[in-house]
């Protein structure tokens, strides 16, 4: 798994699998920062994380470094990874990520966290929810796997939406891990079928 930042997505997903509900294992974690809640959560359940600090490497290394960690994993999942990682052809079907958002609308470069919620809300949207989807060369881009929807109230903040949408990654993201884990998830061209 990779991620950026407090791991929350991490726990969920390793809660499902030691709940038995997950027939999953989390072979590596890999951080491209050292300084956050993440890799704390990720080393207290035991599991192989390192650290790629984004800032102090070059762009080659870093690249390879994503791609040496996970290289012989079945899929790679995004769980607030930040940075863009050149998804190798080898890859292609096999990484997914989660947004906080119904994309297409409100993902991209620097569309994370509170700011989707806050753009959400800026632009006066009455559902949100999150986007489960196959990754590609671009942020919050490629084939869709699966939304999940909330209401967006009146009186909404950035984090009362947020704390709905995250209960609704909670449910979604294990989801997607299992259809594939099934062999149920095709994938032609851009379009994903569930079986």
């Amino acid at each position: 798994m990779l991620i950026s930042g407090g791991g929350r997505t991490l726990v969920n997903l390793q809660e499902h699998i030691n709940a038995g509900k997950l027939n999953a294992r989390v072979e590596i974690v890999v951080s491209s920062r050292g300084d956050v809640k993440g890799v704390e959560r990720s080393r207290g359940l035991g599991l192989k994380t390192i650290v790629l600090e984004r800032k102090s490497l070059t762009q080659d290394v870093f690249q390879q470094g994503i791609t040496d960690a996970v290289t012989g994993v079945d899929l790679v999942l995004m769980g607030g990874f930040l940075s863009l990682w050149h998804i190798p052809d080898e890859f292609h079907g096999r990484v997914m990520n989660i947004h906080p958002a119904l994309l297409p609308e409100f993902g991209g470069k620097g569309m994370y966290g509170h700011r989707v919620h806050e753009a959400v809300l800026a632009a006066g949207k009455t559902v949100s929810g999150c986007t489960v989807h196959f990754c590609d060369n671009e942020y919050d881009h490629g084939p869709i796997i699966l939304q999940r929807k909330v209401p967006v109230l009146a009186n909404d903040t950035p984090d009362t939406l947020a704390a709905r949408v995250f209960e609704q990654e909670c449910i979604a993201y294990p989801q997607a891990v299992r259809f594939f884990a099934e062999g149920r998830i095709k994938l032609e061209g851009n379009e994903v079928t569930i079986e």
